[in-house]
């Protein structure tokens, strides 16, 4: 049995990606003080930052099946019952930029929340310095236990104020996948957003069925935003997905950029791509709009 890491196509993405010119991003201390994890690799200076104003943000716990889990929320001021959308981080935990994303949710209208669901094994995640130390981790999160902790942060929302019959779910890298995945499984959510979610698994028996072969089970309507140049997930695939879910008759959108690689909308990292990061968000908000998540 072999103990080399399973490397899934996001994180081949990952760490294929082009060369970069080490200026004009932080030092690895200030990366760490900022908020951002060193498995995410070299962090750029010029990340986006988004206030607080108008806001009221902070640290979730969320009750689950076996105990606590850890969070992050984010929610507009002097709103009465706003739309609860999940943020499905990527594999690098809960760090600066997935929380950046969730105030830019809340600064839509939504209560935007991210759970930390890798937190029984790994701890946290942003703490972690390599990838090779953070896939055993991540690899090993079964979809069951996945889905039960995304439908328990649903149910927390709920509790704390939210409308979850306007339900949403944004996701990147690994939750881009969770985005697909939570789609097949949630009988309430209204519509998702896939950043670069792998369409294909490998051999996982902790993941019993891949977005594709999920396609008949679609409940939800997904727009997934790829890139061509993704060296993890190639067009063909993305394609195939795109097939079986017009087959299986179900409302989906895909939007691929030319020259994009893997983690074009990632802001801190090397691969972002502003146009492609600009034109996706604004394409996610159309889409929640069009299917009454957000206002």
């Amino acid at each position: 049995m072999s103990t080399e890491p399973l490397l899934t196509s996001d994180v081949i993405g990952l760490t294929k990606v082009a060369p970069f010119s080490r200026r004009g991003f932080m030092t690895a201390s200030a990366a760490v003080a900022a908020g951002y994890t060193l498995a995410a690799g070299p962090v750029r200076a010029d990340v986006i930052k988004t206030d607080t104003s108008g806001l009221t943000t902070g640290d979730a716990k969320i009750k689950v099946a076996d105990g606590e889990m850890p969070g992050y929320f984010a929610k507009p001021d002097g709103v009465r019952n706003p739309p609860v959308v999940l943020v499905a981080m990527e594999i690098f935990g809960l760090h600066e930029y997935i929380k950046d994303v969730t105030r830019r949710l809340a600064k839509l209208g939504a209560f935007a929340v991210a759970p930390d669901y890798y937190f029984r094994k790994g701890g946290d995640l942003t703490k972690i310095t390599d990838i090779p130390q953070l896939l055993p981790i991540v690899n090993s999160k079964p979809d069951a236990e996945l889905l039960s902790d995304l439908d328990s942060t649903v149910a927390w929302a709920k509790s704390q104020g939210g409308d979850t019959s306007r339900l949403g779910i944004i996701g990147f890298c690994r939750g881009g996948r969770t985005v697909w995945e939570y789609a097949a499984h949630s009988p309430t959510l209204k519509a998702g957003a896939a950043f670069y979610g792998p369409p294909v698994d490998p051999p996982n028996p902790l993941w019993p069925k891949s977005p594709t072969q999920l396609a008949p089970e679609m409940k939800a309507p997904v727009i997934g935003f790829y890139g061509e140049a993704d060296t993890g997930i190639p067009v063909a695939t993305v394609e195939a997905l795109k097939a079986a879910l017009a087959e299986n008759k179900k409302t989906a959108e895909f939007k691929l950029y030319p020259g994009a690689p893997h983690g074009f909308h990632a802001d801190y990292r090397a691969s972002y791509r502003k146009e492609a990061a600009d034109d996706a968000w604004a394409n996610m908000q159309a889409w929640f709009k069009k299917y009454g998540v957000l206002g």
